[in-house]
């Protein structure tokens, strides 16, 4: 007997909220107006982040640029090898994001750094982070000016909400919260696990409906900023997103490595969820899979042969190069995995959580400093994020230097 993931409830709340939201198209359209350049700076005014933006501009021309690097080693590309996409996580908003910019200038002749293809910021997306124009201004900056190809936010089902939005969700989806309140006007749902507002290692924990609150907040940070790209930390919200947003081409997820996709009988589980609700042109919104620490190169090898065997089309497959001390082993290395992996032939979205050096504020903690706080450490973690940036790039030079063809950002093409 084959069970069905969703029940039909499961569905009818989902539908109610996607209508709620306008429908899909709307949704979809909503993305797309906002993902244009002149749509956010527009948007922007009034919030004080024009002037930095306007910098940026600016900055953006003083990056060093990859084909400098090509021409003056002579790089020549080997068809027969995989293509190494570049990632870096830790783009902690507006601020961090602006210091990471003017450190590359600064150090662009003796350290460069080029923009990474993707990046990744683990920024709880409390509504001041969300409305205040903070993430808004770190779009700006790291897709229209930078040119990542992708940039991934990550919404925490823990994350205090104002209380009467709980209960316009459960007059909407007919389905009951259970939370807590944290003030006069905002909740937060109880996560029993851990207990603390952001839970249980980043959001894993989606109790019972609580993955309507997931969708909720992604699809109100959507609309409101143009991100489409979003990370999945929970089996239940993976097939709760995949069912919601399989009519909203604009709204894509990442899963998370902390899954444990470890293994292929794993990698199985999940290409099962993903093929439940495929599109009708064989895509699916889950855009990009992290392969767990603990696999080594023939795993993640046969991760993509059964990728491709599948059918399935867009995924691409990430591995972490460095992790922080907090979040793994210490002294964690792929990179020689990752060379088995591009020698065979195989794609690979090469990753740093760290560069390995483990530096003041290369925690997991610093994910989860306040609003206020993250402003003050701007500096501190914008040269994380250089760090780690730097890392990225002198491997992807050592990779283009043995043939292998390695993408980063636009702003530095």
């Amino acid at each position: 007997m084959k069970y069905q993931l969703l029940s039909e409830r499961d569905m009818k709340a989902m539908d109610a909220l996607k209508i709620f939201h306008g429908g899909a198209k709307k949704i979809n359209d909503t993305i797309a107006f906002m993902k244009k350049f002149e749509n956010r700076k527009k948007a922007l005014k009034g919030t004080g982040f024009e002037e930095m933006v306007a910098d940026a501009e600016k900055l953006i021309k003083k990056f060093p640029k990859v084909a400098d690097f090509e021409k003056a080693n002579k790089v020549k590309y080997n068809s027969r090898l995989g293509i190494a996409r570049s990632q870096v996580s830790g783009f902690q908003g507006a601020y961090v994001t602006y210091n990471f910019m003017k450190k590359v200038v600064k150090t662009a002749k003796t350290h460069p750094v080029f923009v990474p293809a993707e990046m990744i910021a683990v920024v709880p997306m409390t509504d001041h982070y969300v409305y205040s124009g903070d993430l808004l201004a770190t779009l700006c900056m790291t897709e229209n000016i930078m040119g990542a190809q992708k940039y991934c936010s990550t919404n925490l089902i823990g994350i205090p909400q104002p209380e009467k939005r709980f209960k316009e969700l459960e007059k909407v989806t007919g389905e009951r919260f259970e939370r807590n309140k944290i003030d006069k006007e905002n909740s937060a749902l109880i996560l029993k696990n851990q207990g603390t507002f952001f839970g249980n290692f980043g959001g894993i924990e989606v109790a019972n409906s609580n993955y309507l609150v997931y969708l909720d907040g992604v699809t109100r940070y959507a609309k409101e900023t143009g991100g489409d790209f979003y990370l999945n930390p929970s089996w239940s919200s993976i097939i709760a997103a995949c069912y919601y947003a399989k009519d909203i081409p604009n709204l894509t997820f990442k899963v998370s490595m902390l899954l444990s996709t470890q293994t292929t009988m794993q990698f199985r589980m999940l290409l099962n969820i993903i093929n439940e609700y495929i599109r009708k042109d064989g895509t699916t919104p889950i855009y990009e899979i992290n392969i767990g620490n603990g696999a080594d190169p023939d795993t993640f090898i046969t991760c993509a042969k059964e990728l491709k065997k599948s059918g399935i089309k867009g995924i691409s497959l990430a591995a972490h190069m460095r992790i922080n001390p907090d979040l793994g082993m210490a002294g964690f290395d792929w990179t020689d995995k990752a060379y088995k992996v591009l020698e065979s032939g195989t794609d690979i979205t090469y990753k740093y959580e760290s560069d390995g050096t483990a530096r003041e504020l290369d925690t997991m903690a610093a994910y989860f400093v306040s609003d206020d706080e993250r402003k003050k450490l701007a500096a501190k973690i914008g040269d994380v994020i250089y760090y780690k940036s730097l890392k990225a790039t002198t491997d992807g030079m050592d990779f283009m230097k043995k043939g292998i063809k390695t993408q980063f950002g636009k702003g530095s093409l």
